[in-house]
């Protein structure tokens, strides 16, 4: 199963960061592959949080739909998420917020997924290696830009 991992150093304290990755309903106002986001439930204390989404693939003209399961560790600075369902076989991993020093915040994504696609599926599964990496690193990206400040609030 196809693994993608991706890392980015962000200039704000991990509370700070951590607070823009959770507020994950307004991903759409700042994520061009984003075309919505909706919560669907968020347990009492805010730790596990289920939304549904519809990503856009613009190389193939296309729109991916899942609905998600998000549980946020504060303590130990992770969100470790799956999809319940939706057009992924498999999606499913962990974001990590590592501290490094007083004013950075190291965030790691670590995403396992699986999508079939019938007939040309090995044909394109390189095509598709990319585009998820492409979606990991601009979800990196714009919770970096939103962060330090390049993106208004």
């Amino acid at each position: 199963m196809p693994q993608i991992e991706s890392s980015i150093l962000i200039q704000a304290p991990r509370a700070a960061v951590m607070a823009v990755a959770r507020d994950n309903e307004k991903f759409p106002e700042f994520m061009a592959d984003l075309q919505s986001l909706k919560v669907l439930e968020t347990s009492a204390d805010g730790s596990r949080v289920v939304s549904e989404w519809v990503g856009i693939v613009p190389k193939f003209g296309a729109k991916i739909r899942w609905v998600e399961e998000d549980v946020w560790d504060e303590a130990a600075g992770t969100c470790t998420f799956r999809q319940l369902r939706g057009d992924y076989k498999r999606w499913e991993g962990v974001w990590t917020f590592a501290p490094e020093g007083e004013n950075a915040t190291r965030f790691v994504s670590l995403v396992d997924y699986e999508i079939e696609i019938p007939l040309v599926g090995p044909l394109i599964k390189p095509i598709i290696r990319k585009a998820v990496q492409d979606h990991v690193n601009a979800t990196q990206r714009a919770i970096k830009e939103r962060c330090e400040g390049a993106v208004g609030p």
